[in-house]
């Protein structure tokens, strides 16, 4: 007897999970999605909310559903589990009523975006509550009379624009980049980041890296100096950046937008530490000593040598924590907004700093939201703008005049304006433009 039911309690979970099955296949089928998606638990309830436009409730609901079939497939497995001891238990329970009241709320949300797709009544969400979401599933997939009002698109599937086919020879003086991809993964996928950027930029000039918001421009100097690394390489006076990072990270200065100092501690003495992290470990103390004060004579701060930080102004501060990347002497300097919160005379006066540093050789890349005011103290213009993959391309590198006549724009915050997408008040040429400059760069 006790065998008959045990029997009939595994044909009856699985017939339950054959018309779950097939009320995924049946919904992913209307929703244009590949219908083995209905096969992997976790990532269909995960699909089936983007299929719902609930993208958002589907990445918590698949948490909530991950205990669940892991604590499923755990009791299968340990059918004593429950007998270990009284806390466990109890610990067991809570966690498995918090992932059932999680898991009931996110499937009504969802269930309730299937409801708006097909144009259903909320109240057939009583269907899910009563008997099993399975059977909703089925209805909304085998009737013919529930069609998708949408299609639910992810912009990361479309193609984008062309890859360019290009790859920057090494200098044996100056900066190479070649990045084929910087990736993340997003949620059981992988996400391009940024992709096919390849430039060559000599000693002595000083860039602009221009784009919208989400363009890629902190990926993009990330992944040159090193600090997060990409499938690329990054070559500085033809070392590798990346397979000689601990040596050639001195060789970069990184100035980040926020300033990164002790507000307690005085000028020359935030200096001083600074000579201590980035000189090399045998510098004689008087060297050390020199190279500080040739610093604060280069960068204006010598009269506040003594000055605590916190009461220095916008732009001494701002000059402060460039002298700190600077006291290494880098043959690349990196900078991210430094000119933010400043007024039009301290911006000038800061980028006029970058020049100088730029006129004795170095490399100097710069993102500002305000160019146009600064632009003719420039060389070249490093343009990155999201295709219609929503991945960070490169869509133009060279001179500034010549920027102008590519885009045909006299400013460059009009050129981001023809990048941008039309959501975010942009024409929407982005894709238009890589093809553009692949085939300038082509001939």
């Amino acid at each position: 007897m006790i065998g008959m039911l045990l029997s009939a309690n595994i044909i009856a979970q699985l017939i339950l999970i054959a018309l779950t099955i097939w009320g995924y296949w049946v919904v992913f089928a209307k929703c244009e999605k590949p219908k083995w998606y209905s096969f992997i638990p976790v990532f269909r309830e995960y699909q089936l909310g983007k299929c719902a436009d609930r993208e958002t409730d589907a990445r918590v609901y698949v948490w909530f559903t991950a205990v669940d079939y892991g604590f499923n497939v755990y009791s299968i497995l340990n059918p004593g589990w429950n007998e270990s001891g009284s806390f466990l238990v109890l610990l067991v329970a809570l966690i498995v009523l918090t992932c059932f009241f999680g898991t009931f709320i996110y499937a009504i949300r969802i269930y309730s975006g299937l409801c708006d797709l097909f144009g259903v009544k909320k109240r057939k969400l009583w269907w899910m509550i009563v008997f099993d979401n399975s059977i909703l599933l089925l209805i909304f997939g085998l009737r013919k009379k529930y069609q998708p009002k949408f299609i639910y698109v992810d912009e990361r599937d479309n193609e984008g624009a062309a890859l360019s086919g290009i790859r920057a020879d090494a200098l044996e003086e100056g900066l190479t980049v070649n990045i084929e991809e910087r990736t993340a993964s997003d949620f059981f996928k992988k996400r391009y980041l940024l992709r096919d950027i390849h430039l060559n930029i000599q000693p002595g000039h000083m860039v602009l890296l221009l784009g919208g918001s989400g363009a890629g421009k902190t990926t993009f100097l990330n992944a040159v100096n090193g600090y997060e690394k990409a499938k690329a390489e990054i070559l500085l006076d033809g070392n590798n950046v990346y397979e000689d990072y601990a040596k050639m990270k001195y060789k970069v200065g990184f100035v980040p937008q926020m300033d990164l100092m002790r507000t307690n501690d005085t000028v020359g003495r935030t200096l001083m530490d600074a000579a201590k992290l980035r000189l090399p470990s045998d510098t004689k103390g008087s060297d050390r000593r020199e190279r500080v004060l040739e610093v604060l004579r280069f960068f204006g701060l010598e009269p506040v040598k003594d000055k605590l930080c916190d009461k220095l102004s916008g732009g001494q501060r701002k000059r402060l924590s460039i002298a700190m990347e600077y006291i290494s002497n880098p043959d690349l300097f990196i900078l991210d907004e430094p000119d933010s919160g400043l007024d039009g005379v301290m911006a000038r006066e800061l980028m006029e700093g970058l020049r100088k540093i730029a006129d004795q050789g170095k490399i100097v890349i710069v993102i500002t939201h305000s160019p146009d005011r600064v632009i003719d103290l420039f060389d070249d213009v490093i343009v990155l703008a999201k295709d219609s993959k929503l991945t960070g391309r490169l869509t133009y590198f060279g001179p500034v005049e010549e920027a102008k006549k590519f885009f045909e724009r006299d400013k460059m915050e009009q050129v981001v304006l023809r990048i941008n997408r039309k959501e975010e008040g942009g024409e929407g040429l982005a894709d238009s433009f890589i093809e553009k400059y692949a085939e300038v760069c082509h001939g």
